[in-house]
Formats: structure tokens, sequence, C-alpha cells
């Protein structure tokens, strides 16, 4: 009898941590082209492009704010502009610092981060 009721104490601590996991995990969610379109282009959200000034210069997506990841103290100074509340989309050349730059916004107290890994360079592909 004791052995089922550490079983059942077992498995119910081990869902507790699981689903607790899962909607820690889900405050940054990667998201691919079509959404990012669905979701964000022409509408009133923040936007971000996490690339360099001079890669923004060289194009970007819709009304993306440039906030150059790679200089962190002043990312970290423009991000602390924006509303925590509302959902904060990411994207850099391929994915790798609009992940970085996710990391730091959930540090930061946002909620809702949508991470577009494709990035500029698959936004910009001809298809």
């Amino acid at each position: 009898m004791k052995s089922i009721l550490k079983t059942v104490v077992f498995v119910f601590c081990f869902l507790q941590l699981v689903s607790c996991q899962s909607q820690q995990e889900e405050i940054i969610k990667k998201i691919d082209k079509e959404t990012l379109k669905e979701n964000a282009i022409g509408k009133n959200v923040q936007l971000i492009d996490v690339r360099t000034q001079a890669e923004y210069e060289n194009g970007h997506i819709d009304d993306a704010l440039n906030f150059d990841i790679n200089q962190k103290e002043t990312f970290l100074e423009q991000i602390s502009t924006l509303d925590k509340a509302k959902p904060v989309y990411l994207y850099c050349k391929k994915g790798g610092r609009s992940n970085r730059a996710a990391e730091l916004l959930k540090q930061s107290g946002f909620k809702k981060i949508y991470d577009y890994s494709g990035g500029y360079d698959e936004w910009s592909r001809k298809k």
C-alpha cells in the first residue's frame, strides 16, 4: 500500500513540475513567416528588428523598430520603453540574435514574446 501511495505522490509531483515548465516556456514562442504575416504585418504591434543599424537600413520588415542587440546597454534601455503587457515580435538575420533578445525580454518581465526564427534572410527571399 505504501508503494502505491509513493507512486501516486511521485506521479502527481512530476505532473505538477511538467505543467509549470510548459507554462514558463510559453513566454517565448518561435513563429514562422506566415504567423508573422497574419499577426504582425500592417498591425499596431511591437515589432523589433534586433540587427545592426546598417543591416536595418539595407531593408527591414514592415514598420519594425531597430533595437541592436549587440549594443546590450542601449538595447536594455530601448526595451524598457515597450509595453510589457503587449506582445513583442522579434527578428534578426537568421534567428540567433533574436533568440538572445527574447531571453533578455523574458528576464525583463515580458510575458508574450514571438521570435520569428526565419529572420530577415527568409523574409526577403523571393518565393
